[in-house]
């Protein structure tokens, strides 16, 4: 029996990297052998035992093919004599299929050090092809590392797409691939990536639409209103946003990808457009709630929140009521994150300050200063109680806007 360390560990270890998790590959053993000296397993898909101390999975050596039948359309082998080679050849890219023996001896059968050296993406083998997943994850990679992605590997890609691999892709792992991508330091790669193999339009068309849509150059020296996202997007990673920020960032515009052609550069209603847009994207793909909700409040009023300034204090109450921001401040400055971002998301304006930002917090804090309870109380006739609270906020904008003043 021999133990390997495999895949993403060692990749990050080359790159000097800090490893988190580590993978171990057991080659020449059985169930029997490792319950034998105490490794407990655990899933009933293929053989992976938890080390009796450290807790980390071990892996049985393992091949796998397509079938009609067993995990995810694979049958899995796992027997004594599947060798490590056999195991690294089933993985998914040559940077992820290098291992380390016990003595830390680098085994690459597949040439992934030199592909890690060039900052390239190839495919291990022909049965890349067999698994969609894999084409969002070379798009993940892209985005974290900034390597390539050969053109033989980008072929491949681009046949599966058109083969129809794609549409097999169940929605909850295109969210949870997609959540990954926008968590990575380059975020806008993961889409460039999917839209360069024609993926993004199967996953994401309400995103590729805006690829090629004008936008006025005054406001938006990048015009492309495809590239102004994938701008927005890298802002907001750039300056470490949440997952819900970024996601907001991504589906902001999303109407201005149907805008009538008759009116274009400019995008009027687009954010109604987009909310509807946006309603879809989210059922389609069960985006979870909470990124759900501040994507559809940053579509709906990320033009108003630019234009904070310009509003009228019972306009600004107006906004903070559907935003939910006294019951909700925390989510209020994620939507005001998304803003900045979508501010600096344009050529030449990447390090501009966002007053807007600054000024609607000011405004939020002199309303929640409002004592509601104590109008209330104070209210004869009850039924203007709603209306006695919205005046009194709206005196308490004015008040926080004109000393700024």
């Amino acid at each position: 029996m021999k133990i390997y360390c495999v895949g993403g560990a060692v990749r990050d270890g080359l790159l000097g990297l800090p490893v988190q998790d580590r993978d171990w590959v057991v080659v020449g053993a059985t169930p029997e052998d490792m319950v034998a000296r105490g490794y407990r397993p655990v899933g009933k898909d293929f053989p992976v035992f938890l080390h009796p101390e450290t807790q980390e999975e071990y892996a049985l050596a393992r091949t796998e093919r397509k079938t009609a039948h067993g995990y995810k359309g694979f049958k899995i082998y796992a027997t004594p004599d599947v060798t490590l080679e056999q195991d690294l050849l089933r993985r998914d890219f040559t940077v992820n299929a290098m291992a380390l023996d016990e003595d830390g001896t680098l085994i690459d059968p597949y040439g992934g050090e030199a592909d890690l050296r060039a900052g390239t993406l190839r495919h291990v083998s022909p049965a890349f092809g067999e698994d969609p997943v894999r084409i969002l994850r070379a798009a993940r990679f892209a985005a974290r590392f900034g390597f390539s992605i050969t053109p033989e590997t980008l072929t491949l890609m681009r046949e599966m797409v058109s083969n129809g691999e794609v549409d097999a892709l169940v929605p909850e792992r295109v969210w949870q691939e997609l959540a990954r991508g926008l968590q990575e330091k380059t975020p806008s790669r993961f889409f460039t990536t999917l839209r360069e193999c024609n993926a993004l339009a199967k996953i994401l068309p309400e995103v590729d639409a805006l690829f090629g849509v004008p936008q006025p150059p005054h406001y938006h020296p990048e015009i492309d209103c495809g590239v102004h996202t994938m701008l927005v997007l890298d802002d907001a990673a750039k300056h470490d946003y949440a997952l819900e920020v970024r996601f907001a960032a991504l589906t902001h515009d999303l109407g201005k990808g149907n805008t009538p052609q008759d009116i274009l550069p400019r995008h009027v209603g687009h954010e109604k457009r987009g909310v509807d847009l946006l309603h879809t994207l989210c059922e389609r793909l069960r985006v979870p709630g909470e990124c759900r909700d501040l994507a559809l409040l940053v579509a709906r009023y990320h033009g108003d929140v630019h234009r904070a300034r310009e509003l009228r204090p019972d306009t600004i109450v107006h906004l903070l009521h559907h935003c939910d921001a006294w019951r909700r401040p925390e989510r209020f400055a994620q939507l005001l994150q998304a803003c900045a971002s979508d501010a600096r998301g344009r050529t030449g304006h990447e390090n501009d300050a966002y007053p807007q930002a600054d000024y609607l917090l000011r405004a939020l804090r002199a309303t929640q200063a409002v004592n509601a309870g104590e109008i209330a109380q104070q209210c004869a006739d009850k039924a203007t109680i709603p209306e006695q609270i919205r005046q009194a906020r709206v005196a308490a904008v004015a008040g926080a806007i004109n000393s700024d003043k």
